[in-house]
């Protein structure tokens, strides 16, 4: 019974701090979604301890904390594309911006020119 206190607290604490950080907007709300729903996840699964034994019977595992760590691994590997994926966009808009500033620099170079003459 320790166990499962312990850990609801911890998923409560947890939450708690993905939402201050949102509402004091140092996480933007589509990055916190998947820290929200692991948050979650894991307040499920200590409320409801069965729980992971019977997704663990589904799953064919046999020692439910190896579950735990499956499903933990998961939700981290969802976050981690999620940030690729926002990378990617990041990388493409820098790139695209760097373009852009590069023929403005040249057409303020030639009306700078021009105004010389």
């Amino acid at each position: 019974m320790k166990i499962e206190l312990f850990s609801l607290l911890v998923s409560i604490i947890f939450l708690a701090v993905v939402l201050v950080q949102v509402w004091r907007q140092r996480l933007k709300e589509a990055y916190a979604l998947l820290w929200i729903l692991i948050g979650a996840g894991f307040m499920v699964v200590s409320l409801f301890p069965g729980l992971l034994k019977w997704i663990s019977d589904v799953i064919g595992i046999v020692y439910p904390p190896a579950t735990l760590f499956l499903l933990l691994s998961a939700g981290i590997f969802l976050i981690l594309f999620q940030y690729s994926l926002i990378l990617s966009r990041r990388t493409e808009e820098v790139k695209r911006l760097t373009q852009e500033l590069a023929l403005l620099e040249e057409r303020l170079r030639r009306l700078e020119k021009r105004g010389d003459e």
